[in-house]
């Protein structure tokens, strides 16, 4: 049966000009049949270069959304119109503007997994990879860092010569990683690296090897010559690690780091998507030129 659906689904690609884009954290049988596995940064930028008239996102939606706003003239459909990210909500408009009024100098700082909304009320985007160069190549010396929390308390320890105002927002998989599950993952793997997203808690990161994108954790881990691994971001990417690395071993911190709207995307609604090309993102032209700004912003500022 699985056969046959990836049979059909790679019959459907030709037939209706369709590139399948995955991040890593949708579940492997999935990505093994992807044009495209990457992280949010690598998924922006490749969807911008992409010759096929149509976009099949494997994602949650706001991912789906800066492929339609980078990319007006293509057809982007998602695997799952109800996969969706907490966090890319986690911003408030009226907050945005309060900050505006109190920092006149600020820049507006939007992680890319947030709304076209959020995206628009912004002045540029970032990923996880690249918001570091991104914010020290801006003017501004206030920062307001939205969504997520974590990730903006981390690049401010980075950057001590700015000053981040930051918001209430988090990643629930990241956050859900605690430091007392990753000592006692350490205690079971003593000869293992801790490899960390930045979303996770600060007291994870402290204890961490290495904190990067997961694009930049799966570089670590190919390019190290340790063996072992404990890996503190949604399990989905131990797929790719295990790919690239037959011979060298990764464990998690607990059972927490799942992504429920992840995991929603299969094989079936993949085939599903390409038989009736939908559901498709569709966006205001007007909130879409506005949204197309900061990200555009975010893809100059991060070559």
């Amino acid at each position: 049966m699985e056969d046959s659906i990836k049979k059909q689904i790679g019959k459907l690609k030709r037939e209706k000009d369709v590139a399948i884009l995955a991040h890593y954290y949708i579940d492997g049988e999935v990505q093994a049949l992807a044009d495209f596995v990457g992280d949010s940064y690598f998924l922006a930028k490749k969807a911008t270069e992409i010759t096929e008239k149509n976009i099949l996102f494997c994602g949650v939606s706001f991912m789906g959304e800066s492929a339609k706003i980078l990319n007006p003239d293509k057809h982007v459909v998602m695997a799952d119109g109800a996969a969706d990210c907490p966090m890319a909500h986690m911003a408030d408009i009226d907050r945005i503007a309060e900050i505006r009024q109190e920092y006149t100098d600020v820049a507006v700082v939007c992680y890319v997994n947030s709304t076209a909304e959020i995206k628009a009320h912004s002045d540029v985007c970032v990923t996880s990879s690249n918001a570091l160069r991104v914010i020290q190549a801006l003017p501004n010396r206030d920062i307001f860092f939205i969504p997520d929390e974590n990730l903006g308390r981390y690049i401010a320890s980075q950057i001590p010569e700015k000053n981040f105002i930051l918001n209430d927002g988090f990643c629930h998989v990241h956050t859900s990683i605690y430091k007392e599950e990753l000592l006692h993952a350490k205690d079971l793997h003593p000869e293992a690296l801790v490899l960390a997203h930045p979303e996770c808690r600060e007291n994870v990161l402290e204890i961490s090897d290495f904190i990067g994108s997961a694009s930049e954790i799966l570089s670590f881990a190919e390019l190290s010559e340790a063996k072992e691994f404990i890996i503190c971001t949604e399990m989905g990417i131990f797929y790719e690690l295990q790919l690239k690395n037959p011979n060298k071993k990764f464990y998690s911190v607990g059972h927490r780091q799942f992504c429920p709207n992840m995991k929603k995307i299969s094989l079936e609604k993949v085939l599903h998507a390409l038989e009736t090309l939908e559901p498709m993102v569709e966006i205001d032209e007007q909130l879409r030129m506005k949204a197309a700004k900061p990200l555009s912003r975010m893809l100059e500022l991060a070559k």
